[in-house]
């Protein structure tokens, strides 16, 4: 039998203040928490952060990188995917996924939000993207993450 393991992706701000890098670790505790595994872009910022708090609690991290080193993954990603793809590498981290969280962020986490919807993934908006419809909502990220799970059980 193949028990593969949920996969959620974060997604947000490459450069993020202080409490957004909190919010976003707690997203990633949250996520291995729950027994997903946790995809990025794996570079710095909010998925740095999500990272960071995945590993903290014993969970996995994939970091779907835009270049071809794998030194560009940040300290926190257990599996590099190194893809030499730049911004395009967005597509392949939204269809790695089961369900996207996504933080505040610019232009790149627009892109993932759109092509995850394009692709029928669904899309949890934290504290950000109020604008947009189609995106399902929360408001703490044990919220979110409880909700990704649903939709993913809900899918199976």
């Amino acid at each position: 039998m193949n028990a593969r393991r949920p996969a959620i992706a974060v997604v947000g701000a490459g450069q993020a203040s202080p409490a957004l890098c909190e919010q976003a670790e707690e997203v990633g505790y949250e996520i291995a928490a729950g027994g997903a595994t946790l995809v990025c872009g794996g570079c710095g910022g909010v998925m740095e952060a999500a990272a960071r708090g995945a590993r903290k609690a014993g969970g996995h991290t994939i970091g779907i990188i835009p270049g071809y080193e794998h030194s560009g993954a940040n300290a926190h990603i257990e599996f590099v995917i190194a893809t030499g793809m730049g911004e395009a590498r967005n597509v392949i981290v939204a269809a790695s996924a089961d369900v996207l969280i996504a933080l505040a962020g610019e232009a790149g986490t627009l892109s993932e939000i759109a092509m995850a919807l394009k692709i029928g993934r669904p899309v949890i908006a934290l504290d950000a993207w109020a604008e947009i419809a189609g995106l399902k909502r929360a408001n703490s990220a044990r919220a979110a993450v409880e909700l990704a799970l649903e939709l993913i059980r809900a899918r199976a």
